[in-house]
């Protein structure tokens, strides 16, 4: 038998979180890092780069942030989920962490640079939520700040139909149990939305758990028109490298040797990473 419930199960048990989606070597934060040291303008990135804050919607545990403070930097989290602001205050205690949407959000204050990663900026579903969104982003960027998303590219599902042609399974273990994930996708072209239908079983439970979710389906044109007209000018837009694509994340010896590695002429891969600047 399975019930139905409409909220998340991982991010609403943010150790679980961290059990299914490990960054032992916190690719994502190096990730941000290494963006954020190669593009932000000389005037912002000083030798003294505590001075740089950084803004991460989306937040989840807390651990790219945690990377972050560590190595310097100003940091705040927003997250929807009070089980994960509550994890990343407890186990974070360098940044700091807020409860909020990031489909329009008020921090009254100004930050170098904000983060937006693992697809959260997709779950702005319509229009007029991404555009709250990039207006409330520019709100709080200084002059010639950075906004950094990565999300799943929606260039990647024309005539790509590998991640929806059939169900996936993936299991992993946690606190004794063995945690099964059964994952469907497929595309609402009504709405342009990538749905999610995930069922859920656990070791040694009789119940399953079905959950339902969905991102908004960008493409590297559309995306770079809304964030013109929100007032940023792109900087770097692609698919690879990237800390969830395929071909993982590089340590460049550089700052300025990483805009040679970005791929991105074909902008077909799974994944979308771009860099605007607040104008």
């Amino acid at each position: 038998m399975s019930t139905t419930d409409s909220r998340n199960l991982l991010t609403d048990n943010p150790a679980l979180y961290e059990a299914r989606f490990p960054d032992p070597d916190h690719v994502a934060a190096r990730f941000v890092d290494d963006i954020v040291r190669t593009y932000l303008p000389a005037r912002v990135n000083s030798p003294e780069r505590h001075r740089n804050s950084i803004l991460d919607l989306g937040c989840g545990t807390g651990r790219d942030l945690g990377y972050l403070a560590d190595r310097g930097y100003r940091c705040v989290g927003l997250d929807r989920s009070e089980a994960m602001v509550s994890y990343a205050r407890l186990h974070h205690r360098s940044a700091a962490f807020a409860v909020d949407d990031l489909r329009e959000f008020s921090l009254g204050a100004y930050f170098d640079a904000i983060i937006c990663l693992d697809s959260s900026l997709l779950y702005c579903h319509t229009d007029l939520e991404l555009e709250s969104c990039l207006s409330s982003c520019r709100h709080h960027l200084r002059d010639g700040g950075l906004l950094v998303a990565e999300m799943r590219n929606g260039a990647f599902f024309l005539g790509n139909t590998e991640l929806l042609d059939h169900p996936t399974c993936s299991s992993f273990s946690w606190q004794g149990d063995t945690w099964q994930a059964e994952t469907t996708l497929w595309i609402d072209h009504a709405a342009q939305l990538l749905r999610r239908r995930r069922r859920w079983s656990v070791s040694g439970e009789s119940d399953d758990l079905l959950q339902t979710s969905a991102w908004r389906l960008l493409f590297p044109v559309e995306l770079t028109s809304h964030l013109r007209r929100a007032g940023f000018r792109v900087k770097a837009i692609f698919d690879t490298p990237g800390p969830r694509a395929e071909s993982g994340w590089p340590t460049p010896t550089h700052p300025a040797e990483l805009p040679g590695l970005l791929g991105g002429a074909s902008l077909t891969g799974d994944r979308l990473h771009v860099v605007a600047e607040a104008i």
